[in-house]
């Protein structure tokens, strides 16, 4: 707990207005009930037995609970009042729910904000207060295949937009690649692929209280972005599916993704590939998402809640329940551990997950999302001008809102 302990309390980070109520001391007692989403949900209740072996007296009762119903399932119980005493709350949820006043204030005699990597913890904040902690994290990098990178002159992989598309043409034209680099041409997600691009040159997309998607860095970013597409370097359309047995076959050099793409390609049988952080342009900036967990205003065991995410946050217990089911610690010290310094791999997104970045936990964000996707679709699949999408989305979210 040393890592994540401060003394007293105080108010929401960051300037917030609510304030943080101290939990009790002593070993948490009773029943804690938890609402958790896939594999999480699945594997929790049995991992939480560490946690009542250190508090005989309380229980950890889970509910399992499909992504898919998640945020209807929390939006009722919230209007219900009839919440559990802890929730998975997805990154992009959290500003929504916030917003209800169903969450609890971060307590802060608990939990100190530096333990866990910055864009992480920002994912929880709303108008200035922390209304959780971050519980696993990811973030997106570059795949490649060494063997047609080392033959397009790029052996350690890209360093800089001008290595990225370089290396992308030289391995279609001269290594045998039938596309360069696989990245998301819109739809559903793709602003996750996106906004890296953007904040590696210098964008920002929102202020505390305005969006600013309409500026030159993320009309340069989302130009770069489209010519991948309008060059030919990468599919306008690929099933699902389709792209890892086509990487590892050679046929795709490259593609953007996260942690998680590392067992999908070893199943796969890919072999010879390597991964490198997104590619820098005035910085080297990723998305971060994950999940959170909150612990809401009507729990009936509240103290109890927040000493079991103390737990679920220790260093230790992070490493362990990255062994448990891969998710990637939020607590920055987990990483010192030999079981993730020891994996190449993983050591790449650990770099990452220092400056990535996540979009602002406004509530309106799911709304915004969409918007962004849809003009993604329109610049890389139909060539829609980038500067008029971008002016597409800035009146769109105009319209919006941020809810705060």
């Amino acid at each position: 707990m040393t890592a994540l302990l401060v003394a007293g309390c105080g108010r929401g980070e960051n300037g917030g207005d609510e304030t943080a109520e101290q939990v009790s001391a002593g070993k948490a007692t009773g029943e804690i009930t938890v609402w958790a989403m896939g594999t999480e949900g699945e594997k929790l209740a049995a991992f939480a037995k560490g946690f009542t072996a250190e508090n005989p007296d309380a229980t950890v009762t889970v509910t399992p609970v499909p992504w898919d119903a998640a945020h209807q399932k929390i939006s009722g119980a919230i209007a219900a009042r009839q919440t559990p005493d802890v929730s998975m709350i997805g990154t992009t949820m959290q500003g929504e729910f916030a917003k209800t006043g169903a969450l609890d204030v971060t307590p802060t005699d608990l939990f100190q904000k530096d333990a866990f990597f910055p864009g992480a913890w920002d994912t929880t904040v709303v108008g200035g207060t922390s209304y959780g902690v971050p519980w696993y994290v990811e973030t997106r990098g570059i795949y490649y295949r060494t063997d047609l990178a080392t033959k397009a002159g790029f052996p350690d992989g890209p360093k800089t937009w001008d290595d990225l598309k370089a290396m992308a043409k030289a391995m279609k034209d001269s290594a045998g690649a039938k596309w360069g680099l696989h990245i998301q041409p819109g739809k559903i997600g793709s602003w996750q692929s996106v906004l890296p691009f953007a904040w590696s040159n210098g964008a920002s997309i929102a202020t505390e209280d305005k969006w600013t998607f309409d500026t030159p860095e993320a009309a340069e970013a989302l130009a770069y972005y489209q010519s991948f597409f309008t060059e030919g370097l990468s599919p306008k359309n690929m099933p699902q599916g389709a792209l890892e047995p086509a990487f590892a076959r050679g046929e795709v050099g490259a593609f953007m993704s996260g942690p998680w793409h590392i067992g999908i390609l070893q199943e796969q049988g890919a072999k010879n590939f390597a991964i490198a952080p997104m590619p820098s342009m005035k910085s080297s900036t990723s998305f971060i998402g994950g999940s959170n967990l909150a612990v809401f205003k009507d729990a009936k065991n509240r103290d109890s809640a927040w000493k079991f995410l103390a737990w679920l946050s220790r260093p230790d217990v992070q490493v362990k329940w990255y062994q448990a089911v891969s998710d990637l610690p939020a607590v920055q010290a987990s990483w010192a551990d030999p079981a993730l310094t020891g994996d190449a791999f993983l050591s790449v997104f650990g770099e990452q997950l220092k400056s990535a970045q996540a979009p602002p936990a406004f509530p309106t964000w799911e709304q915004v999302a969409a918007a962004i996707d849809n003009e993604v679709e329109k610049v890389c699949v139909a060539g829609e001008d980038p500067a008029a999408a971008l002016k597409a989305v800035q009146a769109q979210a105009d319209s919006i809102g941020t809810g705060v």
